[in-house]
C-alpha cells in the first residue's frame, strides 16, 4: 500500500469513528430524557401518595387543650403539670402556658396542648396520658374547625395511654395497621399539631424498632425520623397505607426535634384503650416467671442455635399462673400465639397488654423438645379490680384517693401492726380536706367497718354513703380519732 492509500484508509477510519460518535449521541440523549422524566415520574407518585395520605388521615387528627388550676403552694408535688428536668432529655410533653388566675387564691391556671386521633365513630378518641393526667378540663377541637369538651374515659401512666371522648357521631376513625409487621426503613408521616401549628404532616422512615429508654414502666418504641415536636404527643404515626401504627410520644434530644421521635406501637396502644374504655382502667395479666432473654451463649449451652431467640425463664413462682400451667425452670419461651418472642421485655409487654384470664399459648422449648402449653393469666400483684363508677363518684365527692399500706410504707410512717388504707392524695377545698384529712394519714374504718385494701374501701363508701354522712377512724400515727364527713345534697 502506497503512502497516499495509508493517507486516504485512516481519513476514512477517523470519519466513520466520528460518524458513529455522533449517531450514539443522538441515540442517547431520548434514553437520558425517558429516564430523567421516569425519575421524576416516580417522584410524582411518591408525591401525590404523601397528599393521599395527608387528605385521608388528617380529619382523623385532633388538637387537645388541657387545663388544670392548681394552688402555688403545691407546685412541689411531682404532676403532669410540672416542669420536670428529665424532659430537657426526653421530650414527651407540650410546652405549658402559665397564667394567674386567681391571685387571691394563689391559684393559677396550667395549659397543655398536644394531639389526639379519632379511633370510633362515636367520639373515642386516643392520646397520651401525660397530655391529660390530672387535667380538670379537656378540649378538642376537629380539623373542621368543631369545639367540644371532652370527658376524661381513662388513663394509664405505666404505658402513657390514655382515652377521652367528645358527644359527637358519624367521626371519621383512623384505620389501623399492625406494629407487629413493621420493618425498619418503611415510610412513615407523623401527623400533629406542633407548637399549636394544626394538622402539621412530616415525613420519614421508621429507624428502629423495640427501643426502651426508660420514659415509662412499659416500653417498645418505634423510633422515627418524621420530625416531631412540642405538641405532636398523641397524635398519630401512619404508613403510606394510611394506617396508624404508632402513638407519637417522645423526643430525643435537648430542645426540638433532631430526628430521633419515639412512638408507642398500636397493637399495645388497643390493647390499653379497649380496657380503659371498657372498664376505665388497665388491669394487666400476670405469668408468674422471672425471665431473662436468650443470649448466644445461654441458646448454645440448651442446644439451641445461637442465633436463636426467646425467653429463659430461670424460676416459676409458686402457685402462680405459670406453675398451674405446668411451665418448669429452665424452660424457654419462644413464642406466644404462634408470634415469636424476641426478648425479655417484648415478652413483658405482651403479658401485660392482656387481662387477668386470658388464655395464651405458649411454645416453649423443653430439653431440647417443643411443647405448647395453655396457661390462664392471672392478676398482677398489687392492681385492684376495676373500680364501679358509683364509687368513683363518692370518691370524687370526698376528694380523696387512697392506696394499699404496704409493709415498708407501715415501717416509714410508723402504722406497724395496724391495718387500713393510706391516704395517697387529698383535693384542695374538698370535703375531705376541710376535715383534716391529709396524704399520710391512715384510714382504718368506714362506718365502723374495717377497711384493708383500696377496693374494701370503696365498697364500704357506697353502703354508708346513702345515709348522706360518712364515719371515718382515722390514725395520724401518733393518735387516732373519728371523722364525720357530710355529702351534700343532690
Amino acid at each position: 500500500m502506497s503512502k497516499n492509500e495509508s493517507t486516504l484508509v485512516k481519513q476514512f477510519s477517523l470519519q466513520n469513528l466520528l460518524l458513529m460518535v455522533l449517531v450514539a449521541s443522538f441515540v442517547c440523549l431520548p434514553a437520558a430524557a425517558v429516564a430523567q422524566e421516569a425519575g421524576v415520574d416516580q417522584l410524582r407518585q411518591t408525591e401525590q401518595t404523601f397528599v393521599k395520605i395527608a387528605e385521608s388521615v388528617s380529619p382523623s387528627v385532633v388538637g387537645i387543650e388541657a387545663v388544670r388550676r392548681s394552688p402555688e403552694r403545691q407546685r412541689d408535688r411531682r404532676s403532669p403539670f410540672d416542669d420536670d428536668l428529665f424532659e430537657w432529655f426526653f421530650r414527651r410533653r407540650s410546652p405549658w402556658d402559665d397564667r394567674e388566675d386567681d391571685q387571691r387564691q394563689q391559684r393559677r391556671e396550667r395549659r397543655a396542648q398536644g394531639s389526639g386521633f379519632i379511633i370510633s365513630e362515636d367520639g373515642y378518641i386516643l392520646t397520651n396520658n401525660h397530655l391529660v393526667e390530672e387535667a380538670e378540663t379537656v378540649k378538642v377541637r376537629l380539623l373542621d374547625g368543631r369545639e367540644y369538651d371532652a370527658e376524661i374515659v381513662g388513663t394509664d401512666p405505666p404505658s402513657d395511654i390514655a382515652v377521652v371522648r367528645i358527644d359527637a357521631d358519624d367521626l371519621p376513625a383512623i384505620a389501623a395497621g399492625d406494629s407487629d409487621d413493621i420493618k425498619v426503613g418503611q415510610w412513615v408521616l407523623a401527623i400533629g399539631n406542633p407548637f399549636g401549628l394544626t394538622h402539621t404532616v412530616t415525613a420519614g422512615i421508621v429507624s428502629a424498632v423495640g427501643r426502651e429508654v426508660g420514659i415509662a414502666e412499659f416500653e417498645n418504641f418505634i423510633q422515627t425520623d418524621a420530625a416531631i415536636n412540642f405538641g405532636n404527643s398523641g397524635g398519630p404515626l401512619v404508613t403510606i397505607d394510611g394506617e396508624v401504627i404508632g402513638v407519637n410520644t417522645a423526643i430525643v434530644g435537648p430542645g426540638g426535634n433532631i430526628g430521633i421521635g419515639l412512638a408507642i406501637p398500636i397493637n399495645m396502644a388497643k390493647d390499653i384503650a379497649e380496657q380503659l374504655i371498657d372498664d376505665g382502667q388497665v388491669v394487666r395479666g400476670f405469668l408468674g416467671v422471672s425471665i431473662q432473654s436468650l443470649t448466644p451463649e445461654l441458646a448454645e449451652t440448651f442446644g439451641l442455635p445461637e442465633d436463636a431467640k426467646g425467653v429463659l425463664v430461670p424460676d416459676v413462682i409458686p402457685d402462680s399462673p405459670a406453675e398451674e400451667a405446668g411451665i418448669l425452670a429452665g424452660d424457654i419461651i419462644v413464642k406466644i400465639e404462634g408470634r415469636e418472642v424476641t426478648g425479655a421485655s417484648d415478652l413483658r409487654n405482651r403479658i401485660a397488654a392482656k387481662r387477668p384470664g386470658t388464655e395464651l399459648t405458649l411454645e416453649i422449648v423443653r430439653n431440647g423438645q417443643t411443647e405448647q402449653i395453655t396457661v390462664e393469666l392471672g392478676r398482677r400483684p398489687g392492681e385492684e379490680e376495676p373500680v364501679d363508677q358509683e364509687h368513683d363518684d363518692i370518691m370524687d365527692q370526698l376528694g380523696i384517693s387512697v392506696q394499699e399500706l404496704t409493709d415498708d410504707l407501715a415501717r416509714r410512717l410508723g402504722f406497724e401492726d395496724m391495718e387500713g388504707v393510706l391516704v395517697s392524695d387529698v383535693q384542695p377545698g374538698s370535703l375531705a380536706a376541710l376535715a383534716g384529712i391529709e396524704p399520710g394519714i391512715l384510714i382504718q374504718e368506714v362506718g365502723r367497718t374495717p377497711v384493708t385494701s383500696p377496693s374494701e374501701f370503696r365498697e364500704a363508701l357506697s353502703e354508708t354513703a346513702d345515709d348522706g354522712r360518712i364515719l371515718l377512724r382515722i390514725h395520724t400515727g401518733r393518735a387516732g380519732r373519728y371523722v364525720v364527713l357530710t355529702l351534700p345534697r343532690n
